[in-house]
C-alpha cells in the first residue's frame, strides 16, 4: 500500500518500531518528561512565544477546532470565518451549534481569497478571525500575513487551523500574531490519527481562557493546562501516540525545521512540475506544500482513483459532491520522496491511457 492521501499519510519505519511496543502505564514521572519534551519542541517549531500554553487532546482535528471555539469564544463575540471549503465551513457549523455569532467570508471554489474579500468586513466590530490556513478540501494556502494584518488592525484574536499546514508550510505564531494554532497527529507528523494539539498564545490564555467558566468537562483547556504543568493530562491520553510524537519531534529537531520545510516544498514543487503531458491541470490560487489538487477535464477523476486503489494499491484523495468527477487531491505529507512522485505520475499516465 502507498498513501498519497491527506491523513492518515505514509508513515516512517521509525514510527512503526514504537507502535509495535506495549503501551506503558502513563501516570509516572517518566511519561511526564515525555509530554514536557513534546510541549517544548512543539512550541519551538511553531515559534509560539513566551508564556504560550500547549493543550494535548485525544480527538481528531475537528474536536480540537470545537474545543478552541468553546474555550475562547461565546455568545458575546462576533467572529469572522474564512469559508472557502468543507473545513472552513466546519468552523461555521461549530459556531452555529454553540451559539457563537459570526459572519463568513465566502471564497468560491477555484477563486483565490483576496484582500478585498476580507477588508469588506473592516472596522465592523469583529472580535476574532477563524481560518483553515490550508483549506485542505481545495489545497488553497491563504495569505496568513494579510489575515494577520487585518486582525491587528481590528483588534481581533487570530485562530489558525494548521492541521494540514503545520510542518508543511512556514508558520510563525509570534511573527503573525496567531493566538491559537491547531494541528493533528495524522498529517505532516505522519502518526496515526487520534491526537490533536492546540497552542495558545499568552494573550489568548490570559485574556480569554484563564478565567473562563468551563462549558465542557473533557475539553476544558484550563484543566488540561493545569495538569500540563506536571506533564500530564486530566484524562487518559493517546499514550502510544505521544511516544510516537516525541520520536518524530526529535527527528525534526535533529534534521532541522528549515530542512523539513524545504523537503516538503521540494516534493510538492517536483510533483507539480512533472504534470506536463498528463492533461491534468492545477488551479490558479496559491497552493500549500501539503497537497496538490488536480483537475480532470474528462470527468474521470473518481474512476482513476478507483483504478489506482484496486489495481495498484495506491491511494490518492478523492473529492466528494460536485467535484467527485473532476478533482483528485494528491497529498505530499509524510514519508514521500521525488522517486514516489515519479512512480505516481507514471501510474497516472498509464491509467489515463
Amino acid at each position: 500500500m502507498k498513501l498519497f492521501t491527506l491523513g492518515p499519510v505514509e508513515m516512517y519505519d521509525r514510527t512503526f518500531e514504537i507502535a509495535k511496543k506495549q503501551v506503558p502505564y502513563f501516570r509516572t514521572p517518566e511519561f511526564s518528561e515525555v509530554v514536557l519534551e513534546c510541549e517544548r519542541l512543539l512550541e519551538k517549531f511553531a515559534h509560539a512565544g513566551e508564556g504560550a500554553k500547549t493543550v494535548f487532546l485525544t480527538c481528531s482535528g475537528t474536536g480540537a477546532m470545537e474545543a478552541t471555539v468553546l474555550n475562547c469564544f461565546d455568545s458575546s463575540d462576533r467572529l469572522l470565518v474564512i469559508d472557502g471549503g468543507s473545513f472552513g465551513h466546519r468552523f461555521t457549523q461549530i459556531c452555529d451549534i454553540h451559539g457563537v455569532p459570526y459572519d463568513a467570508v465566502k471564497v468560491p471554489y477555484g477563486k483565490a481569497l483576496t484582500k478585498e474579500m476580507v477588508y469588506e468586513f473592516d472596522g465592523k466590530g469583529y472580535t476574532g478571525l477563524l481560518v483553515n490556513i490550508d483549506e485542505t478540501s481545495t489545497g488553497q494556502l491563504y495569505d496568513a500575513q494579510m489575515l494577520s494584518e487585518f486582525c491587528k488592525r481590528n483588534g481581533m484574536v487570530f485562530v489558525v487551523d494548521a492541521i494540514s499546514s503545520f510542518l508543511a508550510d512556514p508558520l510563525d505564531m509570534e511573527a503573525l500574531g496567531i493566538d491559537a494554532m491547531i494541528f493533528s497527529s495524522q498529517k505532516s507528523l505522519a502518526l496515526a490519527p487520534g491526537l490533536s494539539v492546540v497552542l495558545l498564545s499568552s494573550r489568548m490564555y490570559e485574556q480569554r481562557v484563564r478565567d473562563r467558566k468551563p462549558v465542557t468537562m473533557y475539553l476544558d483547556f484550563n484543566s488540561h493546562i493545569e495538569n500540563g504543568k506536571r506533564g500530564q493530562t486530566p484524562f487518559t491520553p493517546a499514550v502510544r501516540l505521544i511516544y510516537e510524537l516525541q520520536d518524530m519531534l526529535r527527528y525534526v529537531d535533529e534534521i532541522g525545521l528549515e530542512n523539513k520545510l524545504a523537503h516538503m516544498k521540494e516534493v510538492a514543487a517536483d510533483f507539480r512540475a512533472r504534470l506536463n503531458g498528463t492533461g491534468l491541470t492545477l488551479p490558479d490560487y496559491p497552493l500549500s506544500n501539503a497537497v496538490t489538487p488536480l483537475f480532470f477535464p474528462d470527468g474521470n477523476a473518481y474512476e482513476v482513483y478507483e483504478t489506482l486503489k484496486k489495481e495498484y494499491d495506491v491511494f490518492v484523495t478523492p473529492n466528494g459532491g460536485d467535484l467527485a468527477k473532476t478533482v483528485i487531491r494528491v497529498g505530499h505529507l509524510g514519508n514521500h520522496t521525488v522517486e514516489d512522485n515519479i512512480m505516481l505520475i507514471d501510474l497516472f499516465k498509464k491509467v489515463l491511457k
